[in-house]
């Protein structure tokens, strides 16, 4: 890298200009974005055509242990629930972000992940040293000790191992898209196909070659042979009159 270029900016307000950029990275960022239709948006445009654009972010599967936990808690010590987790993007909604953002092509995937800590004190204590604590401006601004105590408590005893451990979910969406360009694969019109599923099931691969043959029934007969006949129906579970 002869040249580099550091530039300092938020998600939701990128320093870049229209069409400067051939790839875009975003790693356990854009979650943390208040607009995050618009931070892509914002990443498509500073993009070239056939720009790549890669993202990591935390799903809304993540540290769903200690969201439960605590909603238990607070419905049994204060008689409401409030957010301690900031919100976050859901898998299903992923491929729709990246559509909005007129990004092509667009993939996403997805994993999870289970972390053991010795204690929730220890995995609240990892949280804030990773700056992932609750930023929601309607958040409480922290639990009542009684609520804390005994969100361990049920934590403890809905998700922790015999040897006093607990475990915690991180759910990771990783979405893929590229900015238009002309040549990039198009889907085809509705209707242009030219191959039937039918077509298909007669062109199985047996052996490494292909065979014809007909596939009636979901049985495959190759040509030149007599045609297999039809599984016998399953056995009646019904007693017969007497």
């Amino acid at each position: 890298w002869p040249q580099l270029l550091y530039v300092r900016g938020e998600e939701e307000q990128l320093p870049l200009a229209p069409g400067s950029v051939d790839l875009i990275i975003s790693c356990l960022g854009l979650h943390w974005a208040n607009d995050l239709p618009g931070a892509m948006a914002q990443c498509r445009a500073a993009l070239v055509p056939d720009g790549l654009f890669l993202a990591a972010l935390l799903g809304g599967d993540t540290l769903q242990e200690l969201r439960i936990s605590c909603a238990l808690a607070q419905m049994e010590r204060q008689g409401g629930v409030s957010a301690v987790v900031s919100p976050l993007a859901q898998v299903r909604d992923a491929g729709n972000l990246l559509t909005r953002a007129d990004l092509r092509l667009p993939t996403v995937d997805v994993d999870r992940f289970v972390i053991g800590y010795p204690s929730p004190l220890e995995l609240v204590q990892h949280l804030r040293s990773l700056g992932e604590s609750n930023a929601s401006k309607q958040r409480r601004r922290s639990l009542h000790r009684d609520s804390a105590l005994a969100a361990a408590a049920v934590y403890q005893s809905m998700f922790g191992g015999e040897d006093g451990s607990v475990s915690a979910t991180y759910e990771v969406i990783f979405m893929t898209g590229w900015s238009p360009a002309a040549h990039q694969p198009k889907a085809a019109k509705r209707g242009s196909a030219t191959v039937s599923f039918q077509d298909l099931a007669d062109g199985l691969v047996q052996g490494g070659k292909g065979v014809g043959g007909t596939a009636e029934e979901g049985i495959v007969t190759p040509p030149g042979q007599p045609q297999a006949p039809p599984p016998p129906p399953p056995p009646s579970s019904r007693t017969p009159p007497a």
